[in-house]
């Protein structure tokens, strides 16, 4: 009994828990850990009046309240795992007859269509929905289950090589199919199943519930199944990983890695640095290519890195930095350079396109340098101001390429802080990272870093365990995400992220009427910097304040294209669909609406979020998967470090230009080059790593922030 934990997933159960707990110390059992899953009752309370250890967890879902139970140090220790629901519908009393299958068992499960009363509780819903998985497990993994009961006993070492991945109502069935999958001897044995005796059904008290959890099981067997029988195609895989990581780990092997990837960047930032002039010099793309090369096999290299100094991840984040820093820039910069410099002369640069007549006599030496010169600011107000005060200083392409670098090298300090050096490597040795902001002079940066510190502001709000550990976590992340937006308009959607979690997460007692003040109050603070920047760009009339701040008529905006994945697809079937680019709003604004409905953390959220972008954008530039690569430190995302590599094909395009091609389009080899790997490495994070993970007794870490 000392070495069983049992853990007991609660939301809003506070007329039963105590029940529960008593009926669990009545039959010996001590060590009982509720997970409180943001209740808005005394349940946490109460349950802690009753004996229990009570732990919470802010993140809505079954499977993380398990999850979270599971991280306690009391299971670290333990021997078994008890399961059970806090509603008082499981019958205690079976409880001898489970534990008496301990020395027979790893896995004991209470089934509950094996008695009268058990079945008489379920609904149809239930009754079809479990009859269906245990059937599709039966035909997937060999195993016949009667049930997919909430009272589970397991043995703790079984249940950490299931490296158990689902964080919802998918709990249950992965456990299940992950067990027949690893042959753990399995019993099943009848048991009584009574009414509720608190709370409400998170599944089988709605239609909506019902439907959504039968969604979840039916998807989560798909994909474990996909899991596995591509796991069958690759055993050598999963020996070769035995082999490599073995090898990797010996200390002489780990030095020369380490060696080399150095070497590697540093030398390939040297070959690209003297040709960054790609439009004028028909030559600088292929030599170019071959400094990109070698930085991308050091940038490779450094993936089978398992430890790496403070000393040697920022030498070698900086010295390519410093070197690329005097290659010549990509054409944005020189309307970054203008546009601060117009500013400073006191004309807005959102009324007026670089050609206007009034702006001749302060034209630049670059002037000419500029891409779309008919076209007017399209770049938020705090971008604006940044370039502004770098031009009062000097109109100098390497202040403004450094400004771009400091808060790139900022974000590495924010990575390498949380999440240590090896990890933090696929951002701060990132050849794409390095070349967008030191080389190319890409301001991408500025808004990347205020979206950083928001998602770990929230990160820390996540963790609070009251509102006023929360409270100014969050609204310091609604402040930098507003910041971010204000900079560049992509960061849009994770306010609104931000501002529904906040109506989402004020379910203390007492203050569900104020869900949607601290909700509004949370976009308010989100949307402070952009109103504040955009007042010296806004003119009265006399229509009213006028703040032309977003082109929406600007033919840039509306039927500019690059190399584009989805865009190009569409318009292969749709060739009307290249004037259209307000089409692809509609699917991403589905994907939004998704992300918000979903219990994601703001990490989770703002990752997919901007693959969606990546893949449905018709406007696409190298340097925009930067935006993926801080987030990838956390999920480990293959796809992004991929196109990382992949993305440099991109650059076939402004060579046709200096070859004298007019067409801004790549070809079809060219396209499938730059894209095959990102789907690729999206595909094989999502469904076949974790698969080979929980086959090999390989635990994925848990990056869900």
């Amino acid at each position: 009994m000392k070495n069983t934990l049992v853990i007991i997933p609660v939301l809003n159960e506070a007329d039963s828990i105590a029940g529960v707990i008593s009926a669990l110390r009545q039959q010996g059992l001590e060590n009982i850990c509720v997970v409180d899953n943001g209740s808005c009752d005394r349940t946490p309370q109460i349950a802690e009046k009753a004996g229990a250890q009570v732990v919470l967890e802010p993140r809505r879902g079954y499977g993380s309240a398990c999850w979270r139970g599971l991280q306690t140090p009391e299971a670290r220790v333990a021997d078994w795992i008890l399961f059970c629901d806090g509603d008082g519908s499981d019958d205690l009393g079976e409880l001898p007859r489970l534990l008496a299958l301990q020395d027979e068992c790893d896995f004991i499960l209470g089934n509950r269509r094996g008695t009268v009363s058990g079945r008489s509780q379920l609904s149809a819903v239930q009754n079809f929905g479990n009859w269906l998985a245990t059937r599709l497990i039966r035909l997937g993994w060999g195993h016949r289950y009667e049930d997919l009961g909430p009272l589970r006993l397991i043995r703790r070492a079984a249940i950490d090589r299931m490296a158990m991945v689902d964080r919802g109502f998918g709990w249950t069935v992965e456990m299940q199919a992950k067990a027949a999958e690893q042959e753990l001897k399995i019993c099943e044995i009848p048991v009584n199943y009574l009414p509720r005796q608190g709370g409400r059904s998170k599944i089988a008290g709605t239609l909506k519930g019902s439907v959504k959890a039968g969604q979840v099981i039916l998807t989560t067997l798909a994909v474990l199944y996909w899991q596995k029988t591509v796991g069958r195609h690759l055993v050598h895989c999963r020996h070769a990983k035995h082999f490599l990581e073995n090898f990797l780990e010996r200390s002489v092997v780990q030095k020369g890695l380490l060696f080399l990837s150095a070497l590697l960047l540093v030398l390939g930032s040297l070959l690209a640095a003297p040709h960054g002039d790609f439009l004028n010099e028909p030559e600088a793309v292929p030599l170019f290519w071959r400094g990109a090369a070698l930085m991308s096999l050091g940038f490779a290299g450094s993936w089978g890195l398992a430890r790496v100094s403070a000393a040697w991840f920022w030498v070698v984040a900086l010295v390519p930095r410093l070197i690329l820093l005097a290659m010549h820039p990509g054409d944005d910069i020189w309307r970054y350079l203008w546009e601060g410099h117009i500013q400073n002369y006191g004309f807005n640069p959102y009324l007026l396109a670089p050609t206007a007549d009034v702006l001749v006599p302060l034209r630049l030496d670059s002037w000419n340098q500029m891409n779309h010169l008919d076209h007017a600011a399209i770049y938020p107000p705090v971008a604006q101001l940044g370039f502004r005060l770098l031009a009062w200083v000097s109109p100098s392409v390497l202040l403004f390429k450094s400004a771009f670098v400091a808060a790139d090298l900022a974000i590495c300090g924010l990575l390498y802080r949380r999440f240590g050096a090896v990890a933090s490597l696929l951002y701060a040795w990132n050849p794409m990272v390095m070349y967008s902001f030191a080389g190319g002079g890409h301001y991408d940066s500025w808004f990347l870093l205020p979206l950083v510190l928001a998602w770990l502001w929230w990160e820390r709000a996540s963790d609070g365990s009251s509102l006023g550990d929360r409270w100014p976590a969050q609204l310091g992340a609604a402040l930098a995400v507003g910041v971010s937006i204000a900079v560049k308009w992509m960061s849009l959607p994770v306010l609104a992220f931000v501002a529904w979690r906040g109506v989402a997460w004020r379910s203390e007692p007492g203050l569900g009427r104020w869900r949607w003040l601290s909700g509004l109050l949370l976009l308010g603070v989100g949307l402070l910097p952009l109103a504040i920047a955009a007042l010296p760009f806004c003119q009265l009339s006399t229509g009213g304040l006028h703040c032309p701040l977003v082109p929406l008529d600007s033919p840039f905006i509306n039927y500019g294209r690059s190399a584009a994945l989805i865009p190009q697809l569409v318009a292969k079937l749709w060739p009307a669909s290249v004037k259209a680019n307000w089409i692809y709003g509609l699917p991403l604004g589905l994907t939004i609406l998704w992300g918000l409905a979903s219990r994601l953390s703001i990490r989770q959220f703002a990752e997919r979020y901007l693959i969606a972008l990546m893949v449905l954008s018709p406007i696409i530039h190298a340097w925009y998967f930067t935006w993926l690569a801080p987030f990838a430190v956390a999920s480990r995302n293959w796809g992004t470090r991929l196109v990382s590599i992949s993305g440099f094909v991109y650059f076939a395009l402004p060579y046709g230009l200096a070859l004298g091609t007019e067409r801004w389009q790549l070809v079809a080899w060219q396209r499938w080059l730059l894209w095959t790997p990102f789907v690729v490495g999206l595909l094989y994070s999502a469904l076949i790593l974790p698969g080979i993970a929980s086959r090999t007794y390989f635990p994925l870490s848990d990056n869900s922030d």
